[in-house]
């Protein structure tokens, strides 16, 4: 899969040609590269990927090729994945609960970089190596803007913070402080909070701060205008040097949604149309498994042979192919109102979590992926 070249050029030109009745994930290996781009070049710092958003062998090497060279992982089996696309990567492994397996098998794999929220956490680190390796205190605070809430799961608040940022330096560890403002977060000031706080952390402290690690949250473009990508970076960077002045550390983000989202399009196919309800061949158990938690985009479109299909919009019930009767989106989806069975609806922008969350309920909820030209 590596460098994989685009083998049609479009949905729109694949999809009348061959009309596949299961789901395809249209991806433009060109898309992914100019977003690693965009990322390397506009953020003031080391740019890591949050392979849990998508971990696909395809996506992988379209951002090692783009000069993405560092990744979040949260297991195991993303660290193979990761050193199977590029055996020299960076590796940091933020997801704050491990089991001493876990750790174990990690080690073996060089990790750069260990977040901790809690001493019992830091503690099941006492053998890890500490030649090049940080311990990265996650911080949360109680700041909105986000679609849901990272916090409410890992996180220390500041107090704690800055009795673990102590413990890790006392051990013999180069000391950060790595933060999430929630996913799908398109505030600037919300980075602006966090920084200012985790200056204050690491003065009460009294360490001095290898890295800032800014997390990731930034905002896919779902709907509505594009999120300004760049406000966020530019605002990172001023509040950095307000706060922190000459002692200012390196800066690390983790994107994960933005980075992938973009360069993946999802089909589906429209099994049945009953009054104001549309049924189609995946759902809430498959690929749009997210959408029950941050809504449902603008972002569609529906197709008919080549052509796309306009008219009065009318909102309908969503269900997906399963037996269950749970398998249904929570809101109501605008769709033309000729929407027809053999249509396919075309949703933008579905590269993040819509194949790596997507189970195999009932036998449904597998996609094909089908690397396009374009969009």
């Amino acid at each position: 899969m590596r460098n994989q070249p685009a083998l049609w050029p479009s949905p729109q030109w694949h999809l009348p040609k061959f009309q596949p009745d299961a789901p395809v994930l249209y991806f433009a290996p060109e898309v992914l590269q100019a977003t690693a781009r965009r990322f390397l070049q506009g953020f003031d710092g080391l740019v890591t990927y949050a392979v849990k958003a998508n971990d696909h062998e395809a996506v992988l090497h379209n951002l090692v090729t783009a000069g993405v060279g560092a990744f979040d992982v949260a297991s195991p089996l993303e660290m193979a994945r990761v050193r199977r696309a590029k055996a020299d990567a960076v590796l940091h492994y933020h997801n704050p609960v491990r089991s001493r397996s876990e750790i174990a098998e990690a080690v073996g794999h060089g990790i750069a970089s260990w977040s901790v929220d809690c001493h019992g956490e830091l503690a099941k680190l006492a053998d890890v190596p500490r030649q090049d390796t940080e311990i990265a205190v996650r911080l949360r605070l109680p700041v909105a803007g986000a679609a849901y809430d990272f916090g409410e799961k890992f996180g220390a608040d500041p107090e704690q913070a800055v009795t673990l940022l102590q413990a890790a330096r006392d051990m013999g560890f180069a000391t950060s402080i790595t933060f999430h403002p929630g996913t799908q977060c398109a505030d600037p000031e919300a980075w602006a909070v966090y920084v200012g706080v985790a200056a204050d952390v690491t003065r009460q402290a009294g360490v001095v701060l290898k890295r800032l690690n800014v997390g990731g949250g930034f905002a896919a473009h779902r709907s509505g205008a594009a999120p300004d990508l760049e406000a966020i970076f530019s605002r990172i960077s001023q509040e950095v040097r307000a706060v922190f002045g000459q002692d200012a550390p390196g800066l690390v983000c983790e994107p994960g949604r933005a980075m992938v989202a973009e360069a993946f399009t999802l089909a589906l196919r429209v099994k049945a149309v009953r009054g104001e309800s549309v049924f189609l061949n995946d759902g809430a158990y498959g690929s749009l498994t997210e959408l029950r938690d941050i809504g449902l985009p603008d972002r569609v479109s529906v197709l008919r042979g080549g052509d796309r299909v306009s008219g009065k919009a009318v909102p309908r019930v969503v269900f997906g192919p399963t037996c269950d009767s749970l398998d249904r989106l929570p809101d109501l989806m605008p769709l033309p109102e000729d929407v027809a069975e053999e249509d396919y609806v075309l949703i933008r922008a579905m590269g993040a979590y819509s194949a790596s969350i997507s189970t195999g309920f009932n036998g449904y909820g597998r996609q094909e992926i089908v690397t396009v030209a374009t969009l």
